[in-house]
């Protein structure tokens, strides 16, 4: 048997000095210590026992109501960062407990059907304040939401208490303000490798690429293959970091990373083709949004009393929630005839 005390002390004698150890972390609020597990081991459990993590699996990563069964979900994605998280802490002597529960919890925030999700309740919040859309197009920030859903929606409004470094990674895993702990920048790094090698993937597998277009240059450096490119990058981020406390990647593998983020832009992202369901998730998060600040008593309760009197945070907290899946029934139970037959 092995208790936390003793696991503690067993970090002191295997991470490294950069490691974030779990018998210094704090909390927002007072909890007693579990007898077994870390304080991270705990906000991990907690953060997949909650129900935002289990509606990731019906939320959309990039590709808006995609046919196939193989195609990333939110959950996947997510799952993907914490598996290449976790395999860089480990090789720098990071505490790997805590980059998994950053991992596991940076996008419990995010809307239904994606970023358009979040644009669009940015937009919506826009126009609810007076404010023009186009001059604040990030008044809904999916990190900050993650926050929110872990310190306060979560257990009816009483929030998770989790430690202060997972709450740090969580809202640092993308923007310019970087984590404090080095756990906290591998999973924003992780992150972008996930995503750039995985919607390849999912490009490739829809048709809307083949693997000879994705340019040379990033072949030569990252490797030709799915495995081979997040192999390279891994490694790559451990050689380059292992010893300057920080989390780094070298200048040829970030900018051949960065090349493929450029290409999915141009030839995946911006596509007329792939964007064509864009318009209508859009329109659709925007129609739920106006239909429930015009009719807040419709909102759950509980997210009405979260929100202490601000109509536009229950709606938004009410929306965001939502899967794919339950926010277009709710929209055709709302607005479309019960009495149209529509297939």
């Amino acid at each position: 048997m092995i208790t936390r005390e003793q696991r503690e002390q067993l970090e002191h004698g295997y991470l490294s000095a950069y490691a974030a150890f779990s018998d210094t972390a704090t909390r927002m609020g007072d909890a007693d210590a579990d007898p077994f597990r870390t304080a991270f081991q705990r906000d991990r459990d907690r953060i997949i026992h909650t129900k935002a993590f289990r509606r990731l699996m019906h939320k959309t990563q990039v590709f808006v109501a995609p046919e196939g069964d193989h195609y990333r979900t939110r959950l996947t994605h997510t799952l993907e960062v914490s598996q290449i998280s976790r395999s860089i802490a480990r090789a720098l002597a990071l505490n790997e407990d805590l980059t998994e529960a950053i991992a596991l919890a940076h996008d419990l925030g995010h809307t239904p059907f994606g970023h358009i999700g979040e644009d669009a309740l940015s937009h919506s919040l826009a126009c609810y304040r007076g404010l023009s859309p186009a001059a604040h197009p990030e008044l809904f920030k999916h990190n900050e939401q993650s926050l929110r859903v872990v310190d306060v929606l979560e257990r009816d409004g009483q929030g998770l208490n989790l430690t202060n470094e997972v709450r740090d990674g969580i809202l640092c895993h993308t923007g310019k303000k970087r984590a404090r702990t080095l756990e906290g920048r591998i999973v924003a790094t992780a992150d972008r490798i996930a995503y750039v090698n995985h919607d390849i993937d999912d490009a490739l597998r829809a048709g809307m690429i083949i693997e000879q277009d994705l340019p040379l240059s990033t072949h030569t450096v990252l490797g030709c293959s799915h495995s081979d490119r997040i192999t390279t990058l891994v490694e790559d981020m451990i050689a380059t970091s292992d010893g300057t406390g920080d989390i780094l990647l070298s200048g040829r593998v970030w900018d051949a990373m960065m090349e493929l983020r450029g290409f999915l832009f141009d030839n995946v992202y911006r596509r007329m083709d792939f964007r064509e369901e864009e318009p209508k998730a859009f329109a659709l998060v925007n129609a739920l949004f106006d239909h429930y600040i015009e009719r807040l008593e419709e909102v759950p309760r509980e997210f009405r009393e979260i929100a202490q009197g601000r109509p536009e945070v229950a709606v938004c907290d009410f929306v965001a929630s939502m899967t794919d899946r339950y926010a277009t029934e709710t929209y055709k139970s709302l607005f479309i005839p019960a009495n149209w037959h529509i297939r």
